[in-house]
């Protein structure tokens, strides 16, 4: 009854709190939830104690009760990149597949490392000396888009349909490469003993990534042929929510990667389903039942993010290192985004402005809260977080509000018709 309690709770600090900002500060819904849960988590920690200590001690108390990085995920991420993938379009990742592929591997390589070394040089500048592995534990962290966060801005953003392909593939499949890089720098850290071989570390990537994509394929090829035997719109809610609920045990039973099991699932059954014509009804309850779903769960997750504050110790000593975190990611963002597009052999150029809409775009969330969450406790954990939470802010308020401004539809497309015609000149 507990974890009731404490959903309960959440969802009306939800309603509550995305009521006010729809009548008076109009932001996005997420965006604006999460500001309103940060302004009263920042009320509570200043004046909390001494003017309302019984509300600062329930929401503290609720906070403490609630595994973040289990609830992320091991349950909310799987809905969330289920109806995520449910609805993009296989015909268009397809042909973005070759720049969502690098973005997502060797960009979260590359950013990992330049942050990595970014920290280790830079901090020490303003008194506060972390040891290079745990600045990689960061970079590792930090460097992966996140997938809620990414989707549910890019709602609110006029962006093309191509560009918004690439962001949202990229965030989407980066998490494979994430996990594995995470998981093995993190154990670096804590003194385990890691084979860092081509050989393991590609089986590790191959099982956790390519063992995730598989299972998503194999349980949405199974689940749309009995899809197509029994066209009814509750059969359809049911079959879709136990892919969900039943793919994440069974993901986790084989140690593969869940959320990208939920990607592939999501995905194979969003374009599987559209070839054989399925009742308007069922079809309209369907996409309606996961966008409500998608809207519910990204309301919560966001004002847990915002209430997240309340767990984070002396977070006014770290304000400086995580703005100086937040410069270093961007930095690596955007060479992580540019390095590959001026060395891979891609079969259009990359325009300054897609360019710079795929750096802007590459919005942390989340994800990165839980990863940093989920370090063993010790001298560096507050100090990680911290600074995580720091550029998590940063990225979904400040990215999140100017996405739509930095994307030019326009000039977006006059830029690339013009680098079309010089690859077209040049052959």
């Amino acid at each position: 009854m507990e974890l009731y309690y404490s959903f309960s709770a959440l969802i009306v600090l939800a309603s509550i709190f995305a009521y006010i900002n729809y009548r008076f500060l109009k932001l996005p819904s997420t965006i604006g939830i999460m500001v309103i849960a940060i302004t009263v988590s920042i009320i509570l920690v200043l004046f909390g104690e001494s003017f309302l200590p019984k509300t600062f001690g329930h929401l503290n108390n609720l906070m403490i009760s609630i595994d973040f990085t289990e609830v992320l995920m091991g349950a909310m991420l799987n809905f969330l990149l289920f109806a995520g993938g449910i609805h993009i379009n296989i015909n268009d990742l397809k042909e973005q597949f070759r720049p969502v592929l690098i973005f997502s591997t060797a960009g979260v390589i590359i950013s990992t490392f330049i942050v990595g070394f970014g920290m280790f040089y830079i901090l020490p500048l303003v008194g506060l000396q972390i040891p290079f592995i745990y600045c990689l534990v960061f970079g590792a962290l930090i460097s992966p888009t996140d997938p809620v966060a990414v989707l549910s801005i890019l709602k609110q953003a006029n962006v093309r349909k191509s560009l918004e392909t690439k962001i949202a593939g990229e965030s989407l499949f980066n998490d494979g490469m994430a996990v594995v890089v995470f998981t093995v720098v993190l154990q670096l850290a804590v003194g385990k003993e890691v084979d860092l071989s081509i050989e393991s570390i590609g089986v590790l990537l191959l099982h956790e990534a390519g063992g995730g994509l598989l299972l998503g394929v194999v349980l949405g090829w199974i689940t749309s042929r009995l899809m197509r035997e029994v066209d009814d719109y509750i059969i359809s809610v049911l079959v879709t929510l136990a892919v969900v609920m039943g793919g994440y045990l069974v993901a986790r039973q084989m140690h593969v990667s869940g959320p990208l099991t939920m990607v592939a699932a999501g995905l194979f059954m969003g374009n599987f389903n559209v070839k054989f014509k399925m009742k308007s009804i069922t079809q309209d309850y369907l996409i309606k039942f996961w966008e409500l779903i998608d809207e519910i769960l990204n309301a919560v997750l966001f004002l847990f993010i915002g209430f997240e504050l309340l767990m984070i110790k002396d977070l006014n000593h770290y304000v400086i290192p995580g703005l100086i975190a937040v410069a270093v990611v961007l930095f690596a963002r955007f060479i992580s985004i540019w390095g590959p597009t001026k060395l891979m052999p891609f079969n259009t150029r990359f325009s300054p402005q897609t360019i710079k809409v795929l750096f802007w775009g590459g919005i942390r969330g989340g994800v990165s809260i839980a990863l940093a969450m989920s370090i063993p406790k010790g001298e560096y954990h507050n100090i990680i977080l911290s600074i995580t939470y720091c550029v998590v802010v940063f990225s979904i308020i400040v990215q999140g509000l100017t996405i739509a401004k930095v994307a030019n539809p326009k000039q977006i497309e006059q830029e690339e018709m013009a680098q079309e015609n010089l690859v077209t000149d040049e052959k």
